[in-house]
């Protein structure tokens, strides 16, 4: 099992119930395949740094998650052919990325943060 976080980009058109719909959609996926939710974040509506497909605007979702390293595969297919899906985006964790996002959940602040204050 490797740590990963999807950071999705959802057309602007979706309702809220359709947002919802997809989250649950790939959180089930996960967890159908062996994986493991470890956290569910939803940004909501952002601005794009660049238009995609004539959208300035996307609905942000990130999800950090633990699945067999043949997983992705599979994810990155149903993503693909998801119409509602603009953009996506894996990252694999290693232990200090965990670490800070277990930290950052948890309302820690990091000694890079206390700097900058």
């Amino acid at each position: 099992m490797q740590n990963y976080e999807l950071m999705v980009i959802f057309t602007p058109v979706l309702s809220d119930d359709d947002f919802k719909a997809a989250q649950k959609k790939y959180a089930a996926l996960v967890t159908d395949n062996g994986g493991e939710i470890v956290h569910n974040n939803p940004w909501g509506l952002k601005s794009l740094a660049y238009p995609i497909a004539k959208k300035t605007t996307g609905i942000y979702w990130v999800m950090e998650y633990k699945a067999p390293t043949n997983f992705n595969e599979k994810l990155k297919t149903q993503l693909l052919r998801d119409e509602a899906v603009m953009r996506h985006m894996f990252t694999v964790l290693d232990k200090y990325a965990v670490e800070y996002n277990a930290k950052k959940r948890s309302g820690v602040s990091s000694v890079t943060e206390k700097a900058e204050a």
